[in-house]
């Protein structure tokens, strides 16, 4: 059995001033979990995004995507956690 190996995210860190300490693009406050919601739960594409919010890049934004797939429990947690208090201010405004 081939032995994983730890992939290196140069465009994502985790600090704890930024979102909690959830991982973020480096030198943003751009949370991993919220490119994920915009392209995996929205459907925008990676060149809308960047579009969207032009201080990104494809190389940061795929970087996010790789460091998702590689912590996709953790990010899902976030993202779940995030709609239920996004519902949760809905409903008491």
């Amino acid at each position: 059995m081939p032995v994983a190996q730890k992939i290196k995210h140069p465009y994502i860190v985790s600090i704890k001033t930024h979102c909690g300490g959830s991982p973020v693009i480096a030198g943003t406050k751009f949370p991993v979990r919220s490119v994920v919601f915009y392209i995996l739960r929205q459907g925008m594409t990676p060149e809308e995004l960047i579009k969207e919010f032009s201080h990104l890049t494809l190389p940061q934004i795929y970087d996010a995507l790789s460091y998702y797939y590689e912590h996709k429990e953790e990010i899902d947690k976030e993202l779940s956690m995030t709609e239920s208090d996004l519902r949760e201010k809905a409903a008491i405004i």
